[in-house]
């Protein structure tokens, strides 16, 4: 056992895996996170390491939940939504508590979101599994404060949902007080909004509003995730607005 382990932590290091770069294999990663947890900033560069390095079939997401913000420091983008989710994938995995970071990997499990063998690991296995579902993204239209869009998913749908989703691509933050005040605190791709729709047809249009998190520098993506009854995503798509 031993053995195995080190193995993968010289596999992460170096980035020897195998990972399939192929855009029909989406591996979608959700983070959460909080800016009041000290050991979450080695969990969030892990995320836009991987989500940069695998930009072709990764979607990274990062949900900052709020039971954190008791400590002293409010995260920004902390939801009580967000902290809901987490607990409906602990009640999934039948875990007695919730933490941070955690990281859940196409909704089927979840691993401490800072351990970069495990993290690889992880990746070189879900990117050799073919999606259930592969999704189109077109006439993307931007008005106002909303975004309008049309979707296409290939595949069964029955007992399926849409998940859509506001990504906003990078913030900085200087964080002034609780477990890492004084720190400068990147984050990437930040959930800022997200809702479901039922999929009763193959294609279909939607509209997303920009909530005021979101400011005229920021960059931000939409993303579309297909996610059925018992919280496994099986397939996904992100574009840049």
């Amino acid at each position: 056992m031993q053995k195995i382990f080190f193995a993968l932590i010289i596999l992460a290091l170096f980035g020897y895996y195998d990972i399939n770069d192929d855009k029909s294999n989406i591996v979608v990663l959700e983070l959460f996170t909080s800016q009041g947890c000290s050991s979450c900033p080695p969990a969030d560069e892990l995320l836009t390491e991987v989500n940069n390095k695998f930009s072709n079939n990764v979607i990274a997401l990062s949900y900052h939940v709020d039971y954190w913000n008791y400590i002293g420091w409010k995260d920004p983008f902390s939801k009580k939504t967000f902290s809901d989710k987490q607990r409906a994938y602990s009640k999934k995995f039948k875990s007695s508590s919730i933490y941070t970071p955690q990281l859940v990997i196409n909704g089927k499990e979840h691993f401490v979101g800072s351990n970069k063998a495990i993290m690889y690991s992880k990746l070189d296995y879900y990117s050799k599994e073919k999606n259930n579902n592969n999704i189109s993204i077109s006439n993307v239209k931007m008005e106002n404060k909303n975004v309008n869009f049309s979707f296409q998913v290939n595949g069964a749908i029955t007992k399926k949902h849409l998940r859509v989703i506001l990504v906003i691509d990078k913030k900085i933050t200087n964080v002034k007080r609780g477990e890492n005040r004084n720190r400068v605190i990147e984050n990437t791709n930040i959930v800022a909004k997200e809702f479901y729709l039922d999929l009763k047809t193959f294609t279909g249009q939607s509209i997303i509003t920009i909530p005021d998190l979101v400011t005229d520098e920021d960059e931000i993506s939409l993303v579309l995730l297909v996610e059925n009854d018992n919280l496994d995503i099986t397939g996904g798509v992100k574009v840049a607005l």
